[in-house]
């Protein structure tokens, strides 16, 4: 979650022989270290209480004869050379981050256009990250490219230390392959970067003073001027926010016809924000008259276009939310309306790849009942939006990955439950698709079917699952079934291929549901207001309500049944864990928020304040007083035992959260596994040996709660 997308066992223990005699016996153990200690995420006492729990989880699950094999298949898939290779447009070729056995931290390679397009390219090595950290000695994940229009010969490459947020800047040349000497290098931080010129960029970081630093939401508000050979205390003043806000980000966008605009979001909490233009020239600021809630900014064709996230009143009229608007920065007094979806359509799945601008065309993904269509849109000269709709396969989830101003292809994914991911090649100037690859199957799924169905929430609100299922399955309540939602941010959960998952549990026999409930994106921002603040009480029972429909169609029981999620799904897993223990027998909970009434203290837990509630307030501290999983847990209730992980270099939650938990279950002598990984950030593992083995834990975990014969 971040702005420029969490769930008496000892009766039941002898039916469930899930933990080994070491780790039960640890279970009381009194070296519970406090909440001070568990608090310095690098202290000494601490790690020593993470490396104790790593320990004795992998012990219990890896000495299981079922973890060799299934850590050994995910990771042979994890590393396929059959994967796609996700297309950038850059610098007039196609480039691919990629990946693979032997290069573990990754390597930047590209192709000719026409070579991509003809189904086989020859890539070419054009940096290799591996061989960087090796001869720095560092913990490189790479964070991308951000490069100059329209040469894109000069880049920022990001570098994280173990994947976390912060990270540091170095120049890159495209023509050469190298880092450009004494080019800019901007050292470690939270920061973003936008090109003004080649000798200048706009950055917005921790400028190391008291009225120049961080936000209390741990991001930075002021935006400087930086220019070639300067230090960071010679960068001039562009723009001020406030430490109240969220976060101030520059971003430069440019049109087909070479015409840019430069431009900082202001985001004053997590959903509102300001708009401000800025003179390349004079460097002088003016705001744009923009609605607060919005994302997807592109510019096309001279027009600013972007989703609408709240109804907007003009001076023509009233424009109603989750439409996509055109405006004239110019002249911006007359929005242009592209589409306003119906109540149960959206716009994308409230991440990035839902809008993309080319040379001559708009290109919007749009969902209808949580199924997919494409929508290709041209602006005429008397400025009517036009547009055809394009079919796509059902059950799945499509995202725009790569655009360029400059050009008329862009490029699609599709990819479902068991539908392994496609790359269309989309030409907007013809308004035509072409499917340009189609990866193998990672796992079988010859024997699988997905449907849809619909429960009826608490409230008599219908909230539609995706259920994944052998096509000779039988109803009889006795089906092992994982169970995962998200419920927030306006973020939707799509159908999306994971070959782990496919691996460890579809070809095992196991069914998968997976929620659309309230909170997320699904069917706009409707949807999603529903289930903010104490309203999120609407996504966790939309969430029990799917799992007793569930019971209801005699698809599992309550001993079959496991829940799965991370982030704010982490945190659904944990009020579900307090809430409804008797409901499930597997909780896994995944870098999670936990302990809600002391969350905007933590990490960057203040930035959420917009979508929780802050504690500061009656409503929000009366809510959260009830439904916080930390402070919920009590003794003498039979909880299921748990799977928490996450990840010590997480520094956007932080794995304070889940060390406070399980501390609290062991005080509450509740059996538990708990990993936490020394590094991958709050996106998790970041590599595929670890991905593997953390999902092989899971697999292990899953099987001996749900799966194995009682």
């Amino acid at each position: 979650m971040r702005p420029s997308a969490l769930r008496a066992l000892c009766l039941l223990l002898p039916l469930f022989p899930l933990v080994s005699s070491a780790h039960a016996d640890t279970v009381s153990s009194p070296q519970v270290p406090s909440r001070t200690e568990l608090e310095r995420v690098d202290g000494s006492s601490a790690l020593r209480w993470v490396k104790a729990e790593n320990a004795k989880t992998q012990q219990a699950l890896t000495s299981d004869p079922r973890y060799k094999p299934l850590y050994e298949r995910i990771l042979a898939a994890q590393q396929s050379p059959d994967r796609l290779a996700v297309p950038t447009q850059m610098a007039g070729e196609i480039w691919n981050f990629w990946q693979d056995k032997a290069h573990t931290r990754g390597i930047w390679r590209s192709t000719s256009i026409v070579n991509f397009q003809s189904g086989h390219p020859i890539w070419k090595t054009r940096f290799d990250l591996d061989a960087l950290a090796k001869a720095e000695h560092a913990n490189w994940v790479m964070e991308g490219l951000n490069c100059l229009e329209p040469d894109d010969q000069h880049c920022l490459m990001g570098l994280s230390n173990a994947g976390e947020d912060a990270h540091e800047l170095r120049e890159y040349d495209t023509s050469t392959d190298r880092f450009v000497p004494k080019g800019f290098a901007l050292p470690n931080g939270k920061q973003v970067v936008s090109w003004l010129d080649q000798d200048t960029l706009l950055v917005s970081r921790d400028w190391g003073a008291a009225d120049a630093g961080l936000t209390t939401s741990g991001y930075p508000y002021v935006v400087r001027a930086l220019k070639r050979g300067q230090s960071l205390s010679q960068a001039q003043d562009v723009f001020r926010g406030t430490a109240s806000d969220m976060e101030v980000a520059p971003m430069v966008l440019r049109d087909g016809q070479g015409r840019q605009l430069y431009l900082i979001d202001r985001h004053k909490d997590f959903f509102h924000s300001d708009v401000e233009r800025v003179d390349p020239k004079t460097l002088h600021v003016s705001q744009l008259p923009m609605p607060e809630k919005y994302d997807g900014l592109s510019y096309q064709d001279g027009q600013l276009v972007f989703h609408l996230l709240q109804d907007w009143k003009t001076a023509h009229g009233n424009i109603p939310a989750d439409s996509i608007v055109a405006i004239d920065p110019e002249h911006p007094g007359l929005p242009e309306v592209i589409i306003s979806p119906t109540a149960r359509q959206t716009i994308g799945d409230g991440m990035e790849g839902a809008i993309a601008a080319t040379k001559d065309g708009l290109i919007v993904v749009l969902y209808d009942n949580v199924q997919p269509k494409l929508m290709l849109y041209r602006r005429s000269e008397n400025g009517h939006w036009t547009g055809r709709a394009i079919e796509l396969p059902k059950n799945m989830a499509a995202t725009i990955v790569s655009s360029d101003a400059r050009s008329s292809d862009a490029y699609l994914q599709l990819e479902g439950f068991i539908q392994p991911p496609q790359i269309w090649s989309v030409d907007t100037a013809r308004q035509t698709t072409h499917l340009l690859y189609s990866q193998p199957h990672l796992f079988d799924a010859s024997k699988l079917t997905v449907e849809q169905q619909f429960a009826t929430s608490t409230d008599g609100t219908q909230v539609p699952y995706f259920i994944v299922h052998a096509k000779n399955w039988t109803k009889n309540s006795l089906n092992p079934t994982l169970m995962t939602a998200y419920g927030g941010f306006g973020l939707s959960y799509l159908p999306v291929y994971h070959p782990d998952l496919g691996i460890t549990w579809f070809e095992r026999g196991g069914v998968y549901v997976m929620a659309n409930i309230r909170g997320g994106g699904e069917f706009g921002p409707a949807w999603h207001e529903a289930a903010r603040y104490a309203g999120h009480q609407h996504a966790y029972d939309d969430f029990a309500s799917v799992a007793r429909d569930l019971f209801t169609r005699n698809i599992t029981s309550p001993k079959r049944l496991g829940i799965r999620g991370r982030s704010n799904g982490g945190l659904l897993m944990g009020v579900e864990f307090t809430q409804h223990p008797e409901l499930w027998n597997a909780t896994i909970i995944g870098v999670p928020l936990l302990d809600m009434l002391n969350y905007e203290h933590m990490a960057a837990g203040a930035s959420w304040a917009a979508e929780y509630g802050s504690i500061s307030t009656p409503e929000g501290k009366a809510f959260w007083e009830k439904a916080s999983p930390l402070q919920a847990l009590k003794a003498d209730v039979h909880y299921p035992t748990p799977f928490i992980f996450t990840s010590t270099r997480d520094d956007r939650v932080g794995p304070v959260h889940a060390r406070l938990f399980a501390a609290r279950l062991q005080q509450l002598h509740v059996p538990l596994f708990y990993y936490e990984d020394t590094e991958g950030g709050h996106a998790g593992t970041v590599n595929a040996a670890e991905v593997a083995h953390e999902r092989a834990l899971e697999a292990i975990y899953l099987s001996k709660r749900l799966m194995d014969p009682r």
